[in-house]
């Protein structure tokens, strides 16, 4: 069976590298792994998405409408804009951070109120503050190993096979925070 994960943030948080550390741990398992490219604007701000999918046997990256198992969000906007791609009975985790697009800095739109409750009322939904957990860890930049951890927790795949993945995955500076971050979001 064909697990399909759909990362959705902004620009500067991090989502290729979740999508990095995801496929590899996959691959680490055995899965036949498609990673897409970033589809966005990933530049600082601008809305970003990324699809991870592994199994037997993966033709496509592409997840469209409806087919997302898990949909990781590192945004609360970006959570909601991505619900159509969430398949019946999949799972939402969601950072509870909100970070306004250039529509609300700018004035001409105001940022949606209580997206959270909004989406806890329509699907599995999982808020958790990713970016204390992040501070905690020496970085707000590891709110998205933070949310890894949060997922690999819903997963099969073991504890220590993450950790190995991202020893391999992160580079050598990063490596200690990025550590505390996930095991913080594992056991959030």
């Amino acid at each position: 069976m064909t697990k399909k994960i759909m990362i959705v943030g902004v620009g500067g948080q991090g989502t290729l590298l979740a999508s990095r550390i995801l496929g590899n741990v996959a691959i680490n398992e055995g899965y036949d792994v498609k990673v897409s490219e970033v589809h966005g604007m990933s530049q600082r701000g601008g809305s970003v998405v990324t699809y991870v999918k592994y199994g037997d046997k993966v033709y496509s990256p592409i997840i469209d409408c409806g087919e997302a198992d898990t949909i990781l969000a590192f945004e609360l906007l970006e959570a909601y804009r991505a619900l159509p791609y969430l398949k019946k009975g999949g799972k939402m985790i969601v950072n509870a951070q909100s970070i306004d697009p250039m529509p609300v800095i700018t004035g001409a739109a105001k940022y949606p109120a209580e997206i959270a409750e909004k989406l806890g009322k329509m699907v599995d939904t999982t808020v958790v503050d990713a970016l204390s957990a992040a501070k905690e860890a020496g970085n707000i930049k590891a709110v998205n190993v933070v949310l890894i951890g949060v997922m690999a927790k819903t997963t099969d795949i073991p504890y220590e096979k993450w950790v190995e993945t991202i020893k391999t995955t992160v580079p050598p500076k990063f490596l200690e925070v990025n550590l505390k971050a996930f095991e913080l979001g594992y056991n959030l």
